[in-house]
């Protein structure tokens, strides 16, 4: 990977606006597995359970199926040196800016402070009544389904299917498209719509993109640099070659 490594390296260090898009890969190491593709969590439970329709519908039963996986379970949840690598990128100004797929809130718990959330975080809570959001707290999820001080039915902030994607997160995506010189893919296989678009934009526009994953995805074709490897190795010895601490 060395020559690869060193490439990206520089196009880092060149880069006057560098904007970072993650997948579902960058949190794999962290404990939360992949939501598509071969072992990922829809080939194993179906996800009715966050069809927006169903959720309206059976609202008690969506949730005891939510709290299980999104919180019992990918709730412990730390991050990793690939998120902390992005924070590092960012506190040394090399990076402006992280677009994420994933709502797990390990971006931002690793330091990263512009974190641009593509489908939501899953750490909040928003009822469909009044529109409150609140802090998910251990307490609110005793009583399923969870109920809002004006009592709404109260939904974790993030998209369901069949819901849009939050208007704020789609404007400042577009907006590093059109901004940015560099795009650094980690971890997503560019097959989620719309959000795989957003690297691809930029690269329309004249930006390069390093892209980090285990394996080729639909992103590797327009990548000017393919780090194969895992997003915590990757990530951590960019940071290294840059002369900066994870």
């Amino acid at each position: 990977m060395s020559e690869a490594l060193a490439r990206a390296a520089a196009l880092l260090r060149d880069a006057r606006h560098a904007t970072a898009f993650t997948g579902a890969g960058v949190s794999v190491e962290s404990g939360i597995p992949p939501f598509r593709g071969p072992g990922g969590l829809w080939s194993r439970v179906d996800p009715a359970f966050i069809e927006i329709g169903h959720f309206l519908d059976q609202p008690e039963e969506s949730w005891r199926r939510i709290k299980d996986i999104f919180y019992d379970h990918f709730g412990q949840a730390k991050p990793n040196a690939a998120h902390f690598g992005l924070a590092a990128l960012e506190a040394a100004g090399r990076l402006r800016a992280v677009i994420t797929q994933n709502i797990d809130d390990l971006h931002q718990q690793a330091g990263s402070r512009d974190v641009i959330e593509f489908h939501g975080n899953s750490r909040w809570l928003l009822c469909l009544e009044c529109g409150r959001r609140e802090a998910v707290r251990p307490e609110r999820l005793a009583t399923l389904p969870p109920r809002c001080r004006c009592g709404g039915l109260l939904k974790p902030d993030f998209v369901f299917f069949g819901e849009g994607i939050p208007e704020k997160a789609l404007q400042r995506s577009y907006q590093e498209a059109s901004q940015a010189d560099l795009f650094l893919v980690i971890g997503s296989s560019g097959e989620v719509q719309p959000a795989c678009q957003i690297p691809l934009l930029a690269r329309n526009r004249g930006a390069r993109i390093i892209e980090i994953n285990p394996h080729p995805s639909n992103f590797t074709p327009a990548a000017d640099v393919f780090l194969q490897g895992k997003a915590t190795q990757a990530v951590s010895e960019l940071v290294k070659e840059l002369g900066l601490r994870n």
